[in-house]
């Protein structure tokens, strides 16, 4: 093997061989390939891209960079979603104990917050006490004894995919379809599961910002699945504004709280209920993607849904008082009304400065060394199509730093335009494959 002719085939879009695919990430996984080479081949795949058996020979090198869970052991099914990423996308926090609940089981590898877009880990980890690094041995434990269990990557679990994604960080090449592929692939077929349901985002809050775009990104991810011979359903979604009406970690816990209470219904229930309802039908629990939504809409009526959601912070060691009684977490030191300045209806919000100014708030990290307030946040009550007035209270804002709400509230006001007449409502469920 020669690592300049491999690239050189790829510059010049030629398909790799399996054989080169796992050889250039086994060396340079083992630090036998400078930085400098495998460099050049990201930006020739970035260039000249992957097919799918490229893309799965990718996956598979990185997969088996490290360790792979067994749960064989342990009778059931075992069904995991993957969001892309978007703002106030909170639905693993609720379709894990629904799904649990019916009977199947679900591990989960979940991620921290990127960019604009919040991440699974931190909102779990708002809650006191709550451990997402968990062993391996531990990881299994709570799957046998709960049904359900949501941590972070473990250095055990595809190392190769850390160092490649530090590289793609720092050469501009992370917008790469199979890279995104093989990079998200390699950590959800590690967790033990026999099927995966994805929720490929769209719009100005998601990293695929045009349907065409998203349409790839989850026609890859498929394929890559099927070839591992696993169940796979990919749902393309609308992120064009926030999911639900609470951005910011710990406000995040609490609309879930309501959702699996079944005391609210917004768009974040009826995306929740898809989902589910996907997870279950592949799981074999319903026959059917409408029995599955169903089946899902009783484990939240019975309590059964929200009493798994305790089970997962009991085992998980979260502190059951918060959210037995929410109103002893600690509060905000500032909060503001977001106030309506015209007249007229919703027409549209750039999700991205929705996501941003939750950032400023404390709600995520602009830069790596930063510290997130669990507080912090935004409460949204509007949606597009919805009729505002001038002087109406349609948000809120949570902060513990004064000027950071300023801040934010800037990103906000220019984030939303209005219109006269009345707007369409955006289809949330946007194509099932």
């Amino acid at each position: 093997m020669n690592i300049v002719e491999i690239i050189r085939k790829k510059r010049n879009k030629e398909e790799l061989t399996k054989e080169e695919v796992l050889y250039l990430v086994k060396s340079f996984t083992k630090g036998k390939i400078p930085d400098y080479q495998f460099s050049a081949f990201l930006m020739a795949v970035y260039f000249s891209g992957m097919n799918t058996i490229e893309t799965a020979a990718l996956t598979e090198a990185m997969l088996y960079s490290g360790k792979v869970i067994d749960l064989s052991l342990i009778p059931g099914f075992k069904i995991d979603k993957h969001s892309t990423g978007g703002v106030g996308d909170k639905t693993s926090l609720i379709i894990a104990p629904i799904v649990a609940a019916a009977g199947a089981l679900v591990p989960m590898i979940s991620g921290r917050g990127l960019g604009h877009t919040g991440g699974t880990l931190d909102k779990l980890e708002s809650v006191p006490g709550f451990r997402t690094s968990l062993s391996l041995s531990d990881y299994k434990l709570v799957v046998k004894k709960c049904g359900a269990v949501l941590i972070g990557q473990t250095k055990d679990i595809a190392p190769a995919d850390k160092l490649i994604y530090a590289l793609r960080d720092v050469t501009a090449t992370v917008e790469s379809i199979p890279l995104i592929t093989s990079s998200i692939m390699s950590k959800k077929l590690a967790e033990g599961i026999d099927g995966l349901v994805l929720d490929v985002k769209t719009g100005s809050g998601a990293f695929m910002r045009e349907l065409k775009d998203a349409e790839e990104l989850a026609s890859s991810l498929l394929n890559t699945t099927k070839s591992f011979n696993k169940k796979v359903t990919a749902f393309i979604t609308d992120m064009n504004q926030p999911l639900g009406n609470n951005i910011g970690n710990w406000l995040e816990i609490l609309e879930c709280i309501d959702i699996l209470k079944g005391e609210k219904e917004n768009d974040l229930l009826e995306l929740s209920l898809n989902l589910a309802g996907s997870m279950l039908n592949l799981a074999g629990k319903a026959d059917s993607l409408e029995e599955g939504i169903e089946l899902s809409k009783q484990m939240i009526s019975s309590g059964k849904a929200y009493s798994k959601f305790m089970d997962i912070i009991k085992y998980q060691g979260g502190d059951l008082k918060y959210i037995n009684n929410p109103s002893l977490y600690p509060s905000p030191r500032f909060t503001e009304d977001l106030i309506a300045e015209e007249d007229g209806y919703l027409c549209s919000t750039d999700c991205y400065q929705f996501g941003m100014a939750s950032l400023e708030l404390g709600a995520g990290r602009m830069t790596k060394e930063d510290d997130i307030d669990p507080k912090a946040g935004i409460i949204f009550n509007k949606k597009i199509g919805d009729k505002v007035k001038k002087g109406e209270v349609i948000g809120h804002l949570f902060s513990d730093v004064r000027n950071k709400i300023d801040k934010a509230k800037g990103r906000l006001t220019g984030a939303m335009e209005f219109s006269n007449s009345k707007c369409k409502k955006p289809e949330l469920i946007k194509k099932i494959i």
